[in-house]
């Protein structure tokens, strides 16, 4: 018959069990120290133009009245519940009235709609938001409702129209804590962009580029400062400056980032030797082509119009992916 150490056993045993609490004793360490860390960012201090905000943790509930600002929210794996929407079925939003480069992300991530178009302060407040963002400017700011807003949880006003997409994703990741989120996604387009740019083969500068509206016979022409014009440009295609005295109508109110383009003064600003239409497909791109008014310019006689997509309307990661395989198809 076998004989058995209980003691030798029990010695193991004992041995065995202070490794265990050892060990434990040394991840918790190593799970406070990792909390500790990541609560020593917080709270942290944000400043907008109206003045600066203090978050106290990191927001989970993040409700976007801007849905402009809810792709990059999206793209940084940002904690957002429910977006604000546009006209639902046409050629920018699918049929939640999400913008189309991001709305399959936004249906797998359960954001709920919040409201279409004019914003609605009950249906921000029945999402029980820890943080709210409105754009500076667009049509789909809700800045009209920031005291009403501001009420509910702590708001921040952000401007999208003078910066690149870039910038505004390293801008959000900093206020809802997914900076390293956001300088991966940069990292990652970066690395395609350089690629892109080393194959392309460009067309004659300088170049315009625009969003065109058939039906009005008008453009909203992106400028240098944004988003699209600083994609281009990242690409090495050069902004076609505008004639000097053109006079651009304000009915949006002043932008940094387009200049709107209608009557006489359409022709004059689209002095591009190609044209490159964001938010538009071949139809857009055939209907300016078509127009009698335009039919001398130098980039239609050349047949330089090229359309860049429908999901091209707002910049985020999503559709500057887009904007990029779209152009390395026509370039490279």
């Amino acid at each position: 018959m076998r004989s058995i150490n209980f003691n030798r056993n029990r010695t193991h045993v004992v041995n065995f069990l202070s490794w265990c609490r050892k060990h434990a004793l040394l991840v918790g360490v190593f799970v406070l120290g990792l909390n500790s860390a990541c609560a020593a960012d917080w709270p942290r201090q944000i400043t907008d133009s109206r003045g600066v905000h203090q978050l106290a943790s990191a927001p989970q509930r993040i409700v976007s009245t801007s849905v402009t600002l809810t792709g990059s929210l999206l793209a940084i794996d940002a904690p957002v519940v429910a977006s604000g929407a546009t006209t639902p079925n046409n050629r920018f939003a699918d049929d939640q009235g999400f913008l189309r480069q991001w709305g399959d992300i936004a249906k797998q991530r359960n954001v709920a709609r919040l409201y279409i178009g004019e914003a609605n302060a009950e249906a921000v407040a029945a999402q029980m938001p820890d943080l709210i963002l409105i754009s500076a400017t667009g049509g789909d700011s809700a800045l009209a409702l920031y005291d009403q807003l501001s009420t509910i949880a702590p708001t921040l006003i952000i401007n999208y129209d003078d910066k690149s997409w870039q910038a505004l994703l390293t801008q959000l990741g900093e206020i809802t804590g997914h900076e390293k989120q956001a300088a991966a996604r940069i990292t990652e387009f970066s690395q395609q962009l350089a690629a892109a740019k080393a194959r392309m083969k460009l067309p004659p500068q300088p170049v315009s580029a625009l969003v065109y509206t058939p039906a009005a016979h008008s453009a909203n022409l992106w400028t240098r400062d944004s988003a699209q014009g600083q994609l281009m440009q990242q690409l090495g295609f050069a902004l076609a400056p505008l004639p000097a005295g053109l006079q651009a109508s304000q009915s949006q109110g002043k932008r940094h980032d387009i200049v709107q383009l209608g009557g006489e003064n359409l022709a004059a600003g689209l002095n591009g030797e190609a044209l490159f239409l964001f938010a538009g497909d071949q139809k857009e791109a055939d209907a300016l082509s078509a127009n009698p008014l335009l039919a001398h310019l130098p980039a239609v006689r050349n047949k330089q119009v090229y359309a860049l997509g429908a999901e091209t309307f707002r910049l985020d990661y999503y559709s500057a992916t887009r904007v990029l395989q779209r152009l390395s198809a026509l370039f490279g």
